[in-house]
Parts: C-alpha cells; sequence; structure tokens
C-alpha cells in the first residue's frame, strides 16, 4: 500500500473528519492499494492526554535519593509501599527514578545525590 497524502487538519480533504472528530484529528492520509484497485482513507487521533514530565538525568530504573520532609506522613508511606527506604547517613529517601516520578517527586532530586 502506497500512502499518496497527508494532511493536517483543516486542508482540502479533511474538514468530513474536522467536523466528525473534532480538536481530537491529527492528520488524514489516503493510501491506495495497486493491487486491489482500492483507495482507503485512514485517520490518526488523540485518544489520551495526560502530563508528561521527562527528567533526563537518569533511566527509569536509576536508584535516586529524593527529599521528604519528617511531616509529610502520607508521602513516606506511599515512598515506603513503593520500595523506598530512609538513609539516615544522607537524610533521603533512596528509589527508583519512575517511583520518584509516579509519585511526582522528580523536583525532590536534589542534584548530585544519585547513586
Amino acid at each position: 500500500m502506497e500512502v499518496k497524502a497527508t494532511l493536517k487538519p483543516g486542508d482540502k480533504g479533511t474538514v468530513r473528519y474536522v467536523r466528525e472528530y473534532g480538536d481530537q484529528l491529527v492528520q488524514v492520509r489516503y493510501r491506495y492499494d495497486k493491487q486491489k484497485l482500492k483507495r482507503y482513507t485512514t485517520v490518526e487521533l488523540i485518544v489520551d492526554e495526560s502530563d508528561w514530565h521527562r527528567d533526563i538525568r537518569f533511566a527509569p530504573d536509576k536508584m535516586v535519593e529524593v527529599r521528604i520532609g519528617f511531616a509529610e506522613v502520607e508521602l513516606r508511606e506511599k515512598a515506603k509501599q513503593h520500595g523506598a527506604w530512609w538513609d539516615p547517613d544522607n537524610r533521603t529517601w533512596k528509589m527508583k527514578f519512575s517511583i520518584a516520578c509516579e509519585l511526582g517527586l522528580e523536583k525532590r532530586i536534589p542534584d548530585g545525590l544519585d547513586f
């Protein structure tokens, strides 16, 4: 199958799909199958949206140190439930970077305190 055209929303040939899918529409493609002599219209849609924060300093499995305040009991319990442990020497919690991101703690990783 060959792609003959890839169109952005609002281009000629996309009006019907913009009406149908609105802001979810990313692009429309017209594909041609020379053997079957068929034209296929495909659409690319946004089906989910969420915040994404990527800290390029660490791989997901990298162990990092995170500061969690003594009074933040619920947060400490969540960290423990995800396998984090307290390091009394550095006064930080050690956990995988992916867990720190899941708990929204990326900004609490002090510079230079990873291991």
